[in-house]
This record gives structure tokens, C-alpha cells and sequence, in this order.
């Protein structure tokens, strides 16, 4: 149970694997910033 244990986490560190003792992390969504609001002039008509 140390760095040759495939079946132990710091066994998975060493050689560089993933599986259920040390799943990888989950890549988080990067969430758009929210822009400016167009600017729309309503109502509004040259004559």
C-alpha cells in the first residue's frame, strides 16, 4: 500500500492514472460576462 499500489491514490499519483481512487476533477463552464445592453431609442422618429 504505497507508491507501487495501483489501487491506491498515491499508486495512481505515481504512475500518472485516474479511476474511482482518484477521479479527475470536472471542468467547470466558463459563464460569458454580460455585455452592455444595446442601446435602442424607441418611440423616437426624425421628421
Amino acid at each position: 500500500m504505497g507508491r507501487g499500489d495501483q489501487r491506491s491514490r498515491r499508486g495512481k499519483i505515481v504512475r500518472g492514472t485516474y479511476g474511482a481512487t482518484r477521479p479527475r476533477k470536472k471542468k467547470i463552464p466558463l459563464v460569458q460576462k454580460a455585455g452592455k445592453p444595446s442601446k435602442k431609442v424607441e418611440g423616437k422618429t426624425k421628421e
